[in-house]
């Protein structure tokens, strides 16, 4: 087979969401982000499925990849990694408690949530993310498609303007690593990971 056609057409989609993406939102988001570090808050990230993957890289990144070279460490903390308590909430709960649960009185003034959501409407993201406003946190939603729902919660919307969920979750990884980068830079004063 010659797949070669496809292959192009992936490219180029990707090419053409990556110049659709909101430079000032990206911006908006890293501020809040190197604020919530700078007044030691925590960032609570998650998401469902790839999304999940997604947020468990970033907890990786921030932790352990930037956090090696500075004093003060950064604290995101992923919902969706421990799978027990995920396993237990969802059993003995409902799956759609499983973030909202987790943050209940658990969210100082300080925390922002971080919440990955392709559609923007997976129902246990939306929970978390409407608790998380009543109690008066900021949060940086991150979608594809329209937005959905998350995007009209978010206070910072990083949208993947595109109708592919392939597309939209590579592009949460292109944010993460383009924002780690940037801090490791700025932070580290190092150019790039060497490890």
């Amino acid at each position: 087979m010659d797949y070669k056609n496809q292959i192009q057409e992936y490219i180029n989609l990707e090419i053409e969401t990556l110049k659709k993406l909101d430079i000032d939102a990206i911006n908006e988001a890293m501020n809040l982000i190197y604020d919530t570090y700078e007044k030691e808050g925590t960032i609570y990230v998650f998401g469902n499925g790839g999304s999940s993957a997604t947020a468990s890289h970033y907890q990786n990144d921030f932790n352990k990849g930037i956090s090696e070279y500075v004093e003060k460490k950064f604290r995101f903390l992923c919902l969706n990694d421990n799978i027990p308590t995920v396993m237990a909430i969802a059993n003995d709960i409902g799956f759609e408690e499983i973030f909202r649960f987790q943050l209940k009185n658990k969210l100082k003034k300080d925390d922002i949530v971080l919440a990955i959501s392709g559609s923007g409407n997976s129902k246990n993201v939306l929970n978390a993310v409407e608790y998380a406003k009543e109690c008066g946190n900021k949060i940086i939603g991150m979608t594809g498609y329209n937005g959905g729902r998350l995007l009209e919660l978010s206070d910072v919307s990083l949208n993947a303007p595109v109708m592919s969920m392939q597309v939209t979750e590579d592009i949460h990884m292109i944010y993460d690593h383009l924002i780690m980068s940037i801090f490791y830079k700025t932070m580290c004063n190092k150019e790039h990971l060497s490890k």
